[in-house]
């Protein structure tokens, strides 16, 4: 790890290496670097080099290296805070289609009271979360294959609204691990949610897979139902699931609507 760093913060700063070919003092640098690393790794160069390791091994870093290179290490993180994004292997931010209308704090509580025939189903995220990140696409695929008149998908970044994290009761600390959560809406009101959480606050470990999603909402049921209920038009009474009334989007809201 002592090793790797500095390594990763060189490859993520190759198109800046132009740069350093105009000042020698960087390209010197790169190389001493780098001679180091070949000289003291390297057989037959590191074999006649002294060592305080026990085992007696001088084509390994003993102790004091070690020490110097981890204090390296965490210079380096401190001034290209980049390198930790590569470090973490934090996944991209999901760019790709979806059928998903994005809330803010004033207009979940609208749609959700909007027309109580039609089920949501929102998820409670956060940009900076990894976890929300990696589930980003699997959300939207499901959006492109239940989304219709009676079953909608939403998000709202709880991470920005906190005060929509304090109505719906979803932690945004990384100890409880909550993020993502998803919510289903029946009639305006939650039915069920994912994770559930324990009575110390914590989220119950779940996993946020296609599978799990389809198979503890009853996306298949709850699809079939919603076209069903679409066709069947106002002979529906109120408390099922129908195609919801048209309606202005307000600007904004959704990727789609735009």
């Amino acid at each position: 790890m002592a090793v790797l760093a500095p390594l990763i913060a060189l490859v993520y700063s190759v198109p800046r290496l132009s740069r350093w070919l105009a000042r020698p003092y960087y390209l010197l640098s790169a190389l001493l670097s780098v001679a180091f690393l070949l000289v003291r790794k390297l057989p037959p160069l590191c074999s006649s080099l002294p060592t305080q390791r026990e085992d007696g091994n001088p084509c390994d870093f003993d102790w004091r290296e070690v020490e110097i290179l981890m204090f390296l290490s965490a210079i380096v993180m401190m001034k290209n805070r980049r390198s930790m994004f590569l470090m973490t292997c934090k996944p991209p931010l999901y760019m790709g289609p979806e059928y998903i209308k994005y809330f803010n704090d004033k207009t979940i509580d609208e749609e959700l009271e909007r027309d109580k025939r039609v089920t949501w189903i929102v998820e409670f995220f956060a940009n900076w979360s990894n976890d929300c990140q990696s589930f980003a696409p699997i959300y939207a695929d499901l959006s492109l294959k239940y989304n219709c008149a009676g079953l909608n998908f939403g998000k709202v970044d709880v991470g920005r609204y906190t005060d929509v994290s304090v109505r719906y009761k979803v932690s945004t600390s990384p100890l409880t691990k909550q993020l993502p959560t998803l919510i289903l809406f029946q009639g305006g009101k939650e039915v069920m949610r994912r994770p559930q959480i324990d009575k110390k606050g914590r989220a119950v470990s779940w996993t946020f897979s296609e599978e799990n999603v389809i198979r503890e909402f009853n996306l298949n049921e709850l699809y079939q139902r919603a076209k069903k209920l679409s066709k069947a038009g106002d002979n529906i009474p109120e408390e099922q699931p129908v195609a919801p009334t048209p309606t202005e989007v307000p600007d904004g809201e959704s990727k789609k609507d735009k």
